[in-house]
């Protein structure tokens, strides 16, 4: 085999994680998580709380943070001969283009996950409710399908009435009532539903620390990801230059390219809160070669070598060994910085993954 240097060697994205360092619930308290601070100039980490943000980040720092909101696109239905199906959302619901069906109905081509007793095979219908159904159009690998959904009234209410909120595979239970609070950010824009997981690093934020924030004259702006299932697929390619990413939608409107701009011609540092806010600038100015106004997709692939032309800092959650978010992170501070770090947070009791607690990239 052709020898693969260290940071392009998917295998040099290991790390031990005991299974009971995976958050299987969100803290007592939105908010009361840990924040690992990892100072780029640095050689040491520094524990701290993430009540704390407002300290650690520099005075005029702009934080960019996605405001979609997780749709609960988990459903649970039926075949015509009564075997159980389950189904699962992949495409954004302001990404469908519905057109009229018989019988008053709706339709709508969408990708998804199917798991079904047997099947459902290509021209198999599923049931959900008297208003929502599905055809299957083609089964694709590891359970991905096209479908034809047919609803009669608001698509996005009948989700909200039947669907549950697709916890990661990691967390290995099934989801609550409470998790359709905290499986979401505070600040999700109920007109940006359509992400099947939640950004996560935004789900430590509560009301009361967007106050301390703005009070302390810390500026905030807004993108949306619509975050796919893709985010949780593995990176299957050796030598990761040639992993092609998952394309996600982004949205970057006129005001928050306005206060990038802004940030940056004032020496201001812009502060990502999550990957997909940082996937969000950094798509976007891989798309128009410069900081604007941007809508449409991304499949940029950030690993050490690849150059962050927007963002200065990354809030984020820790994440999955051997993972496309683990390789973005340690392009921005060093592989080998980022496997210490992770370390540490593991000999200091941190949590991992969606319901864990954070991490400063300064």
């Amino acid at each position: 085999m052709t020898h693969i240097p260290a940071d392009f060697d998917l295998h040099s994205y290991r790390y031990d994680l005991p299974q009971d360092r995976i958050a299987q619930e969100p803290p007592a308290q939105r908010g009361g998580s840990k924040l690992l601070l990892l100072d780029r100039a640095e050689d040491h980490d520094e524990r701290h709380v993430f009540a704390d943000l407002p300290d650690l980040l520099p005075e005029g720092a702009l934080l960019v943070a996605n405001n979609s909101r997780v749709l609960p696109a988990r459903l649970y239905g039926h075949k015509p001969s009564g075997g159980r199906v389950e189904f699962l959302l992949l495409a954004p619901l302001p990404l469908l283009k519905p057109e009229p069906g018989p019988h008053g109905t709706l339709t709508a081509e969408a990708e998804c996950l199917l798991k079904a007793t047997k099947g459902p095979r290509p021209g198999e219908r599923a049931d959900f409710d008297s208003d929502l159904s599905l055809e299957v159009l083609a089964r694709g690998e590891f359970g991905r399908s096209r479908v034809r959904l047919a609803w009669r009234g608001d698509l996005a209410a009948l989700f909200q009435r039947l669907g549950h909120m697709p916890l990661p595979p990691y967390i290995h239970r099934p989801d609550t009532p409470e998790d359709q609070e905290r499986y979401q950010t505070t600040y999700a824009d109920p007109g940006k539903a359509g992400s099947v997981a939640a950004p996560t690093a935004g789900l430590h934020f509560t009301p009361e620390l967007r106050r301390t924030l703005t009070e302390r004259g810390l500026a905030w702006a807004e993108v949306t990801l619509y975050v796919g299932y893709g985010t949780f697929s593995p990176v299957r390619c050796r030598d990761i230059r040639e992993h092609a990413m998952h394309e996600e939608w982004i949205e970057v409107p006129s005001a928050t390219a306005e206060a990038v701009n802004r940030a940056k011609a004032e020496g201001r540092p812009v502060v990502a809160v999550g990957t997909t806010s940082a996937r969000s600038l950094e798509g976007m100015y891989a798309a128009l070669g410069r900081v604007g106004a941007y809508t449409g997709p991304t499949d940029l692939f950030l690993y050490p070598g690849r150059e962050f032309h927007v963002l200065d800092m990354l809030l984020t959650n820790f994440h999955l060994p051997e993972s496309s978010l683990l390789i973005m992170v340690s392009a921005l501070a060093g592989r080998e910085r980022i496997l210490e770090a992770y370390r540490n947070a593991l000999s200091s009791g941190f949590r991992f993954f969606s319901y864990g607690d954070a991490m400063l990239i300064r």
